[in-house]
């Protein structure tokens, strides 16, 4: 129970010339954990790669003890994968895909269609589970593939951006799924998204991945960081002299000199610390807030990057 759901030694990917993955080096441990990265970093790739879909070009990779070079099946027999994109058949009931989805993953076909009904109800399509999958709204289609991946009772759930076009009450009990399959029924999930809000929700450790290299990894609550303190600053007159000056005292910023930044500071720092800076370099503080530190503030970080910046990266 206590061994890692899965580790990467190493891994890298290339598709031609371009160099999807970089030397990605990590552990994950049981439980939820988030993949998180810009618009292509390599979060699908990862996630093929640990399926055993795309091959690497160096390194290796454990998944429930599995070597997936060697063992790709046993890896997959035991995995629930949830695609980004839509995969249904069309002309199939919901509960005649599910059913097909578990005897593909080794049900025999009374159990896999026990397990449909069961699931179907489970993800909120008991109603609707004898209409063909091609007559559901897009929320509804998000659902059938959480169904169908775990339809035959996987120990890892792989999903790659589940929340994608489903309406706020929709995304709100989409998350409240995921949460309950980390933690009541305890299966081990890789939620990929661009949601910061949703990871912080769901997910209690995470991974970022820029430019296909590791920017960081571990527990949330780790790297948010206990041992620095938050502050809202909105200036005026901000110059890189300033900027500079700051990070020279131990404190750190968004990066840019802007009207509004997040500053980081340590335990020991006071907030005086900003007012004389501040004054030395002929910068007027008008507003100064402590806040809690955030998925987004350990996003921009690991990126190197303004906080504005690096959330728009993710869209």
């Amino acid at each position: 129970m206590n061994e890692p759901a899965v580790v990467l030694d190493g891994v890298s990917v290339h598709y031609g010339r371009h160099q999807a993955l970089r030397d990605i080096t990590a552990t994950l441990p049981t439980g939820a954990i988030g993949l998180l990265g810009p618009n292509g970093a390599g979060k699908s790739t990862l996630i093929k790669t640990l399926l055993g879909l795309v091959a690497p070009s160096s390194g290796r990779m454990r998944v429930l003890g599995y070597d997936v070079r060697e063992s790709p099946l046993d890896v997959r027999a035991r995995v629930g994968y949830m695609p980004e994109s839509d995969a249904h058949i069309p002309g199939m009931t919901a509960v005649a895909f599910v059913a097909y989805c578990g005897e593909l993953a080794g049900l025999p076909p009374a159990s896999a269609m026990q397990r449909a009904h069961e699931v179907l109800f489970y993800v909120g399509l008991g109603e609707a589970r004898y209409r063909n999958v091609e007559t559901y709204s897009t929320g509804m289609k998000q659902r059938i593939k959480l169904a169908q991946a775990l339809v035959h009772d996987p120990d890892l759930l792989f999903l790659d951006e589940p929340t994608n076009g489903m309406d706020p009450k929709g995304r709100d009990e989409m998350l409240a799924l995921v949460r309950d399959i980390a933690t009541a029924k305890a299966i081990t999930l890789i939620f990929s998204s661009h949601l910061l809000p949703d990871v912080e929700f769901a997910c209690d450790h995470v991974l970022v991945l820029h430019r296909g290299a590791l920017a960081a990894q571990g527990p949330i609550a780790t790297l948010k960081g206990t041992s620095a303190r938050v502050f809202e600053l909105r200036v005026k007159g901000a110059t890189p002299s300033f900027i500079d000056a700051l990070r020279g005292a131990g404190v750190d910023c968004d990066g840019e000199p802007v009207e509004l930044m997040r500053v980081y500071m340590p335990e020991n720092h006071r907030a005086q610390v900003l007012f004389q800076i501040a004054s030395q370099h002929g910068v007027q503080i008008r507003h100064l807030r402590a806040s809690v530190p955030s998925l987004e503030d350990v996003f921009a970080r690991a990126l190197g990057e303004p906080l504005e910046v690096a959330a728009d990266r993710q869209v």
